[in-house]
């Protein structure tokens, strides 16, 4: 028997059919074309800009960006990944497809709890993975680990290179250094050390690039870059998300619109924290480049077919929500385990080599801190 909205017994009607009939959605787009289009170039710019800001920082000689607005978009960047991962992808997960929606009451759907569960699994599939490079690595190479802290901080007192391997040291992560060059700066007088350990900017013309064709690239190379592929999988799936429904949106629009656009710039400088640190072989300097144009474009490219099905879309949708759903909570385990383990324990936590200067861990902590509370307070609106 059909469900009839207007006539609902409560003591014997399918709890189902009322939550799907409360919950279905139907297009809403209402017009306001213009600001729509106006919304894809800002997002485009915006999201760019700040996606290839942290990897400019660290690999364009010609910029001298002080220290301490690098560190407060890296760490802010790693705030707004884990902000991510629990408030605007694993809430919106459970609300599509959780226990209390209508996919969550829907045959095979109501047999367990997904959301956590897609999740869990896609964190532990990112471990596995990250385990294995790692492991790969250390077994191909066997040799010292390169500490990157110097060439970020320009602190020579800290020593190049360590016994060891970690993917993601803080500050940087596996840093191709010219050996030569090294032995030369590290017969420098104390005075020159000296100069150099008081710069608060990251003087990339003093430093040595952290891109080459060294051992050292290749192993940190080998070791992150497909966990990192990975996690910008995630988001850009969750920006497709965003992009179809700005483009559908009805009254909300207005909100929405300035919401996203921080919202994508924040993911964007998670994002550009990440890659920032991650040193690529001559053959592949065009990459990093390349991940930050491709975040910079989802968006705009998703929000772009959402205007083109504005008249159809209805992102409320049973299967859009099954969809959604799926992706978000796939994507929430991603940034989960990657915000945790590769962007605060294996530098706050983990790294031997962490800087000891007070102010310095406090200024990264406070970025890392207002990225998870900012990010958070932007989930009351997408």
């Amino acid at each position: 028997m059909d469900f009839n909205p207007q006539a609902v017994n409560l003591s014997s009607a399918d709890a189902r059919d009322i939550i799907c009939f409360l919950n279905a959605g139907e297009n809403e787009y209402n017009g306001q074309l213009g600001a729509r289009v106006s919304a894809l170039f800002v997002i485009l710019v915006t999201s760019s800009l700040t996606t290839l800001f942290p990897v400019l920082a660290t690999r364009v000689r010609r910029l001298r960006i002080p220290l301490y607005v690098y560190l407060f978009a890296r760490y802010f960047g790693a705030g707004v990944i884990i902000a991510t991962a629990f408030i605007h992808l694993l809430d919106p997960a459970y609300e599509e497809i959780g226990p209390a929606s209508c996919v969550g009451l829907t045959g095979g759907w109501a047999e367990y709890t997904w959301p956590p569960a897609l999740a869990l699994t896609s964190a532990m599939l990112i471990f596995l993975l990250d385990f294995l490079a790692e492991y790969y690595v250390d077994r191909k190479y066997k040799m010292a680990h390169v500490e990157v802290e110097a060439t970020i901080t320009s602190d020579p007192t800290v020593p190049h290179t360590h016994q060891g391997l970690h993917s993601a040291d803080q500050d940087g992560s596996i840093s191709p250094v010219n050996l030569k060059q090294e032995e030369h700066s590290h017969n420098q007088s104390h005075a020159s050390s000296d100069k150099f350990a008081s710069s608060d900017n990251l003087d990339v013309e003093e430093l040595k690039h952290i891109d080459g064709d060294t051992k050292e690239a290749a192993m940190g190379f080998q070791s992150q870059i497909a966990a990192f592929l990975i996690l910008e999988f995630g988001v850009l799936f969750h920006s497709i998300i965003i992009g179809l429904n700005l483009g559908v949106v009805g009254d909300e629009f207005k909100t929405l619109y300035p919401v996203i656009v921080f919202h994508q710039a924040f993911e964007g400088l998670g994002i550009g924290a990440r890659l920032s640190v991650i040193p690529f072989p001559n053959r592949f300097k065009w990459m990093p480049w390349a991940l930050c144009m491709a975040y910079g474009l989802t968006t705009p490219i998703a929000l772009a077919i959402g205007l083109g099905l504005r008249t159809t879309y209805n992102s409320g949708s049973f299967t859009a929500n099954v969809v959604s759903g799926v992706l978000d909570a796939i994507s929430a385990g991603i940034l989960i385990y990657t915000g945790f383990v590769e962007m605060i324990a294996r530098d706050f936590l983990f790294n031997p080599y962490r800087t000891q200067d007070k102010k310095r861990l406090a200024f990264m902590l406070v970025s890392l801190y207002l990225g998870i509370i900012i990010m958070a307070l932007l989930g009351k609106w997408a």
